[in-house]
């Protein structure tokens, strides 16, 4: 169960970057920059952060890293939220959120693409069986990263599943982002789970914008994000600013507008937004590697490296926006 002060804490609202996987030139792991990256984020003021997602790269799975890296954070955490990311189909899942539960995780991030095209429903019952181990942040995975497309009715039972305290809305798709969105609404327990933006594209919009359906409002509080996992500072600062603004009630000013939009530019040079999203885990790992926080940009897969000019992208966007990307 998660505890009660934590569930505040991750209703009011959290940073929670998206922890970047730590590699030697050989691809073994650096586990004293893994160490050391899970502190930068929080001594950021990050509130937490999630691992074994897909920045952390799915693929730790197939290389006897999923334990140690889950292992490593766990260590370093103390008191701060910590999210596992488990990957389907549904007995892998299981077996993914006992380990997270054994090493002293609060939450199990549920990635559907391990279930490839089954059904909907098959999909639901192995969440609601996670949630009997680990309480359930949900995920909505853009499908150009492996995601599918998962209309409304989908939503609105999962919202429905008791142990769902949470769900990052990453689409990237302003349709299906209020598809969630209304469906938790629609399902009455708009009060109990909390929104958590994954809309990499859209950060700043996503935290500031009242989502209103019938009488009910409700607004994204956090973000659990890749792009979070670079400059966090910055991150932090921002997503303080734009709550504060919304609990307020401040009317919005145009020049954090024009931030946001700088920020999606900076989002689409680290995540090659260009070349389909491509470089984005390479791209997370050459920011971090800039700032003397990772050795290289190295992936465990060979296809995960930089698209040609993205580099020089980062190179541009890091230096025209000192605000968001400090």
């Amino acid at each position: 169960m998660l505890s009660e002060e934590k569930r505040a804490r991750l209703r009011d609202g959290l940073v929670i970057p998206a922890h970047p996987l730590a590699l030697r030139f050989d691809r073994s792991l650096d586990e004293p920059r893994q160490r050391a990256l899970t502190h930068y984020y929080l001594d950021s003021g990050a509130g937490g952060v999630a691992v074994g997602v897909h920045t952390t790269q799915f693929e730790i799975r197939d290389h006897g890293l999923y334990e140690p890296v889950l292992a490593c954070a766990a260590q370093e955490a103390g008191d701060n939220l910590l999210v596992a990311g488990v990957l389907g189909p549904t007995e892998r899942a299981m077996a993914e959120a006992k380990l997270a539960a054994d090493l002293g995780y609060d939450l199990a991030l549920v990635a559907t693409p391990g279930w490839g095209t089954a059904p909907d429903a098959e999909i639901l019952d192995g969440v609601a069986a996670i949630g009997e181990i680990l309480p359930v942040f949900g995920f909505y995975l853009q499908p150009a990263l492996g995601g599918r497309r998962f209309g409304y009715d989908f939503w609105r039972a999962y919202a429905e599943i008791p142990s769902v305290e949470a769900i990052k809305l990453a689409p990237f798709d302003r349709y299906a982002t209020l598809d969630v969105v209304r469906a938790v609404v629609d399902s009455g327990r708009a009060g109990e789970i909390a929104l958590y933006t994954g809309n990499d594209d859209n950060i700043v919009v996503d935290l500031l914008t009242p989502y209103r359906f019938g009488e009910t409002t409700v607004h994204i509080v956090g973000g659990l994000l890749g792009q979070w996992a670079v400059w966090t500072p910055a991150a932090v600062a921002l997503h303080a600013e734009v709550r504060a603004m919304v609990r307020n009630g401040e009317a919005v000013p145009l020049e954090l507008l024009t931030r946001a939009a700088q920020l999606t530019d900076a989002n689409a040079a680290v995540f090659d937004a260009p070349n389909g999203f491509a470089g984005s885990i390479a791209g997370v790992n050459e920011v971090l590697v800039r700032d003397g926080l990772l050795a290289g940009n190295w992936c465990l897969a060979d296809h995960e490296r930089l698209s040609p000019g993205q580099a020089d992208a980062i190179t541009r966007v890091a230096g025209a926006y000192p605000r968001p990307a400090s």
